[in-house]
This record gives structure tokens, sequence and C-alpha cells, in this order.
């Protein structure tokens, strides 16, 4: 089966679904006014562990060039309204996501 992922915006949660079965949601910080998340369906194109500064353990990059989803040197950040547009999550969390999820997999980003 194959894994997908929705980002709500709104509600400031990525939700992990494995076919039509949701596994798992997680926290995550949110592009802020200026440089909001961009809603959409785009793709995992690539994985870079430990990629340095604010990223924290792991990148995820998007189909959307400059974007991702990833790991963050500041864990009080998640939740709030604080990127350049990506997706931060828990450096636990965004590791776990992505030995579940492989390249190519649908991020769906939604207001």
């Amino acid at each position: 089966m194959t894994y997908s992922i929705i980002v709500n915006i709104s509600e400031r949660e990525l939700k992990l679904y494995q076919g039509e079965s949701h596994e798992k949601s997680y926290p995550v910080g949110i592009g802020k006014m200026l440089t909001p998340t961009p809603t959409g369906s785009y793709n995992i194109i690539n994985k870079a562990p430990n990629p340095g500064g604010p990223f924290g353990a792991m990148w995820m990059g998007l189909s959307k060039p400059h974007y991702g989803i990833h790991g963050t040197n500041n864990p009080s950040s998640i939740g709030k309204v604080v990127s350049r547009g990506c997706i931060r999550m828990y450096n636990q969390n965004v590791l776990e996501l992505s030995r579940t999820v492989p390249i190519g997999t649908i991020v769906t980003i939604v207001q």
C-alpha cells in the first residue's frame, strides 16, 4: 500500500496515511504571513539527513523548489506560524516519518 501525507495548515498538523487508513498525526510549524506554506499537491523528491542549520535532523525536499518537510533546531517553534514556508517537525518525528515514507510520496497541503 502506498503512503500519503496531508498537511492541514489551519490545524498545524501533518497526517500520515497508508492507503485510506490514517496511521499517525504530528504537530508542525508552518509558514508565516509573509512566507506562507504553499497549498497544493507535491511529491517528496529527496531526503538529506543532518542538513545542518535550522533544518534539524532531516530534510525531505518537495517537488515545489525550496520547500520541504524538515526537523528543527528550535523545538519551541512547533505548532507556531514561524517558518519561511516549510513544514517544520520535531526531529524525532521527522526521522520517524522519513523512515516510513519513500521518495515519491504525495504530500497534499490544505488550508
